[in-house]
């Protein structure tokens, strides 16, 4: 259909032409997501012509057909000026059921349950979903946002979340995060202000259906219940992802611990769940450990401790049961072989804070990731071991992942320069050994329990012949200069000097030493005599 057309024949209708013009324009456009740039002024005038009729009393019916089409036109961020208005963004949030800026309305009170139908329960969720769009697109609507206060009104609908219906809590879900995504000064809102990490948590305690059984204990879930429902496993992770979003900065304080621990313990119980499908369980299971990351470190004791359930005497008592959903989770996303940044470093930032600073999370989950070697013939990251994978990405092209997993085996050793380099090799671990500043061997910074690794007999007997560089037992090699005379010897010498020093030269390479602190330099400073300081002239 014409959109010339449409436009104009939009101003001289009455609401049932309206709806019925509307209704073929969404059903020609429903799959449309890439606009003719010449018709612009014309979709620009339509979004005009279809506010104007929103701000009007027309029926529910009228209303979603409008909005449907504001939520087509709201995929091109060029045309969003009649909306991105304190007028248009008022519309649609009293569509919304959101009244921003209206103190004491009686929807900010009670959410939606004066919704009277199905159909003004569409009206409600088509205004969510054009609010979604719109914010998303358009700089000028988030700045409307905060001028007409957008933020309370999706913290009143929070409040009634045991209440909404699935697509409501959805996209006022989904509304939440893209605001506090891209507004910081919103996020501070939303947390300070609003309590919205007390109302997100409400929100999944109960999506989730928890149930307390301690004061940082949910009971486990039931072995012969039916996995998390498909819609509930959508509203859980939006509700995740906000609360992400407000809990990238710290603010400290006794309150927030508390709402911490809660939300670690939220986060164990949603670990031991699973969903319809395997891919959405581990969704909702990487955003869960994306959210963990946030969380101070101290509060990952409440993944260990639960009291009720018991645990293991071999680790003071501790039910590691989460802690070996996040080691399946890594070894899932290792064995997938690409998006290593966004898909596994979260999880290995997460067991590596978790290692470093609770003694019986690193002791369990070193048993499985470095159990003691005997095999040492084969390089160390050969294989299809955990070790072996780990190692492997520890010469990653991604500078993030390589350090993210060199800093894991790294902790896993108590930061013991040594140990690393028993399972992994000089070779390996020298970018590590690099960056710390440890070439020269010695410790990390943390401080660690006394107990001791014992080495196994096979690696014992084999350990005087392995090639510190690889970390394994090598062939015996030829000796390529065993049957040189000296004269040869000293050619090939002379001329492998020689060529170190032309690259040298053309900056090619740039030959370096290791400093007594463990850092590397240019080998010029490291081959200079330290200063003499006695002030002595004798020989």
């Amino acid at each position: 259909m014409d959109l010339n057309n449409i436009v104009s024949q939009l101003e001289n209708t009455n609401e049932e032409e309206t709806e019925k013009l509307l209704l073929q324009y969404n059903r020609e456009n429903s799959h449309t997501f890439s606009f003719d740039q010449t018709e612009e002024s014309l979709r620009i005038k339509l979004c005009q012509g279809v506010l104007s009729v929103l701000g009007r009393q027309v029926q529910p019916s009228c209303q979603k057909t409008c909005l449907e089409t504001l939520r087509i036109l709201s995929r091109d961020k060029r045309v969003l000026g009649p909306v991105a208005t304190r007028e248009g963004m008022l519309i649609l949030g009293g569509l919304a059921r959101l009244n921003p800026g209206e103190e004491g309305d009686e929807n900010q009170k009670n959410g939606l349950e004066d919704t009277q139908s199905e159909e003004e329960e569409r009206v409600v969720v088509e205004a969510l979903k054009c609010l979604c769009n719109v914010v998303y697109n358009s700089p000028a609507a988030q700045q409307v946002c905060v001028d007409v206060q957008l933020a309370h009104g999706l913290c009143a609908i929070l409040h009634t979340a045991r209440t909404w219906h699935h697509e409501v809590g959805l996209f006022t879900l989904r509304l939440v995060f893209l605001l506090s995504a891209l507004r910081p000064d919103v996020r501070g809102v939303f947390r300070r202000e609003l309590h919205a990490v007390r109302l997100l948590t409400e929100v999944l305690e109960f999506t989730l259906d928890v149930s307390w059984v301690g004061p940082y204990e949910a009971a486990p879930p039931d072995p012969q219940a039916l996995p998390m429902p498909a819609e509930d496993n959508e509203r859980t992770m939006e509700a995740l992802k906000a609360l992400f979003n407000l809990t990238l900065s710290d603010t400290g304080g006794e309150e927030d611990d508390h709402q911490f621990r809660i939300i670690a313990a939220i986060l164990r119980h949603l670990l031991m769940l699973k969903t319809e499908t395997e891919d959405k369980t581990e969704e909702a299971h990487s955003h869960a450990i994306n959210l963990l990351n946030n969380l101070p470190v101290s509060c990952l004791d409440v993944l260990i401790d639960v009291p009720v359930q018991g645990g293991l005497e071999m680790y003071s008592g501790k039910n590691l049961d989460a802690i070996q959903m996040l080691i399946d989770f890594m070894a899932k996303r290792m064995d997938k072989g690409s998006n290593y940044k966004e898909g596994l470093t979260p999880v290995l930032s997460l067991l590596t804070e978790g290692s470093r600073h609770h003694r019986e999370i690193r002791r369990f989950i070193k048993a499985q990731v470095l159990p003691p070697l005997k095999d040492v013939k084969i390089r160390p990251e050969i294989g299809t071991t955990t070790r072996n994978k780990l190692v492997r990405l520890m010469t990653h092209v991604d500078m993030g992942v390589k350090q993210t997993a060199a800093e894991f085996l790294f902790v896993l050793c108590k930061e013991s320069v040594d140990n690393l380099l028993k399972y992994t090799g000089y070779g390996n671990a020298a970018g590590l050994l690099v960056a710390r500043g440890l070439l020269a061997g010695g410790r990390g910074e943390t401080q660690y329990s006394d107990d001791e690794d014992s080495d196994t007999e096979e690696y014992k007997s084999a350990k005087p012949f392995i090639n510190p560089i690889t970390g394994h037992v090598e062939e015996p090699m030829p000796n390529p200069i065993e049957e040189m005379t000296e004269e040869q010897k000293e050619y090939e010498a002379q001329k492998l000097v020689n060529m170190f020093d032309k690259l040298s030269r053309q900056n090619v390479i740039r030959p370096m030493g290791v400093m007594p602190d463990g850092t590397l330099a240019p080998l010029e400073e490291t081959l200079c005599d330290p200063p003499d300081d006695s002030g002595s002239d004798s020989d």
